[in-house]
């Protein structure tokens, strides 16, 4: 059988792994670090981070093997690709351009570097996975029509939220069906809206203690909050997916996966929906606070209406 992991086996068996380069060593570039080693087929070559100490740190707090990664921080990219080491660097663009990496994975979160990488890859042949939807909601449609008239692949990141939704509308459209309403859910109170960084761990409820022992951005974590981020997400699905986005912005009705059929199409049908063929994010929790039954808090969705031949 022909699938992802046999062809990724493939070509660890053929000695010829896919060398990865990473840019951003945070919360996400982390969690990938954290993984990679395990996965046959692919290898981080090099990691590129304004700074190196903060690289070396996420290899060595995600349990990265030691002897696998240059901890001198003296190889270049060339000697680490040969001796099989990832290589630490503050070069983004160097590490782009350097013979040898295969595909590029941006995690930086920063709209404008993220463009920047992106056209980086462009130049010198590199593939382009777009972890940072801030940049693709920026750019996204843009940067994917430059990318095919360079012959790479510009991609969103499977796994995360905006792919997911994207190949939940991709099947639905296979199978014939039109696509009422495609989203996620969340955690989301009116409320919420008015939450600051400096204001967020009240919310979140997290406690002096662990605060100290994990490495938590409140400028992040507020906009996971108070609908930043999930507003970069939705404008990543519709542009992604040629869905249209609420004149009005997202609402964040409460709902459950028992109702999202109800709940989730046009007001003239007797939803909350202006129309059809859009994004939404619902919440987990009623207006008064107390939780939805059957939420999708850590879930995805699509709705979807059609003719299913029974005969």
């Amino acid at each position: 059988m022909t699938n992802l992991s046999s062809k990724l086996a493939h070509l660890e068996d053929a000695g010829k792994p896919i060398q990865i380069g990473i840019i951003g060593a945070g919360k996400f570039g982390s969690m990938f670090i954290s993984q990679s080693h395990r996965t046959p087929g692919m290898r981080v070559a090099a990691i590129a981070d304004l700074s190196p100490e903060r690289a070396l740190s996420a290899l060595k707090r995600t349990g990265y093997p030691e002897g696998r990664y240059d901890a001198t921080l003296s190889k270049s990219i060339k000697e680490g690709i040969e001796c099989g080491q990832t290589i630490i660097t503050d070069d983004a663009p160097a590490m782009i351009s350097s013979p040898g990496i295969d595909v590029i994975l941006e995690m930086t979160g920063n709209p404008a570097a993220g463009v920047k990488h992106a056209l980086l890859c462009c130049e010198h042949k590199k593939h382009i996975v777009m972890i940072n939807v801030e940049a693709d909601v920026l750019a996204g449609p843009l940067l994917t029509r430059k990318a095919q008239e360079a012959g790479i692949i510009y991609s969103m990141a499977y796994g995360d939220q905006p792919a997911l939704i994207a190949e939940l509308v991709d099947w639905a459209r296979t199978a014939g069906f039109d696509v009422v309403c495609a989203g996620k859910g969340t955690k989301h109170l009116p409320e919420y809206h008015y939450s600051t960084p400096d204001t967020v761990w009240d919310y979140y409820g997290f406690t002096k203690e662990q605060l100290a022992a994990g490495d938590f951005n409140p400028q992040m974590f507020n906009s996971f909050l108070d609908g930043t981020k999930s507003a970069l997400e939705m404008a990543a699905v519709a542009n992604g997916c040629g869905l249209k986005p609420p004149t009005h912005g997202l609402r964040f009705p409460p709902c459950g996966a028992h109702h999202l059929p109800e709940v989730l199409k046009p007001r003239s049908d007797g939803g909350q929906l202006e129309g059809k063929g859009t994004v939404e994010v619902v919440s987990c929790l009623e207006l008064d606070g107390r939780p939805v039954f059957n939420d999708l808090r850590w879930g995805v969705y699509v709705v979807i209406e059609g003719k299913i031949d029974r005969d």
